[in-house]
């Protein structure tokens, strides 16, 4: 869960404040997120390396989500999250307990339309270079925290595709050395997805707690 709550914080959780933002990133990344809006669903695979600078040591994870207008369902490390657009319900296999909240209250859940468009809130951008990623030419963009005394993180680094404008990977270096390397493996546009996929249903989970904020 602490993984989690630092990979995803961060996306809404910076105070809007004005500055100058560069006009070629800028551009960029205003197509990706017009992109993601128009879609009116959407599938992604993903992969999170999480790397440890005190000790070394990385944890390899994979992580994938349904989205539908407000709704999704997450899975990420073995726990899942469940949004209807209103309430949303974090099942932690672990604890074996589920933790429910208002779906505008759920800042650190794993929201992958967020995730697919990090940089819409609390970033300021700079434009570095084009180079290949897994056989494919990519934009690459350094995106700085408005307000970092607020920030868990000095910067991330997204790498978005030039022929399909979506992003494809994202490097995220946190204040106490912990890097977050996040790639998507797999993006379906417009999937055919059931309004089910998007109902917590109780007794899929006996004997967990639910605890509600």
């Amino acid at each position: 869960m602490k993984i989690i709550a630092l990979t995803f914080l961060i996306l809404l959780s910076i105070p809007h404040q004005t500055f100058a933002q560069d006009k070629k990133a800028e551009g960029i990344l205003n197509k990706v997120s017009g992109k993601m809006k128009a879609l009116k669903c959407f599938y992604v695979e993903f992969n999170s390396v999480v790397k440890n600078k005190s000790n070394g040591k990385s944890e390899n994870q994979n992580g994938s989500g349904w989205v539908k207008g407000n709704k999704y369902n997450a899975s990420f490390g073995g726990n899942t999250i469940i949004s209807n657009g209103m309430k949303t319900w974090t099942i932690i296999k672990e604890d074996k307990t589920v933790y429910e909240s208002d779906a505008n209250n759920d800042g650190e859940s794993i929201n992958p339309k967020k995730i697919m468009t990090i940089w819409e809130t609390g970033f300021k951008n700079k434009y570095e270079k084009e180079e290949a990623l897994n056989g494919e030419t990519v934009h690459v963009i350094n995106l700085f925290p408005k307000n970092p005394a607020k920030s868990d993180f000095s910067s991330i680094t997204v790498y978005i595709s030039k022929s399909t404008n979506s992003l494809k990977k994202a490097i995220m270096k946190s204040k106490d050395g912990t890097t977050i390397t996040y790639s998507v493996t797999k993006f379906q546009e417009n999937p055919s997805i059931n309004d089910t996929k998007f109902v917590f249903e109780k007794k899929n989970y006996p004997g967990y707690p639910v605890i509600k904020d």
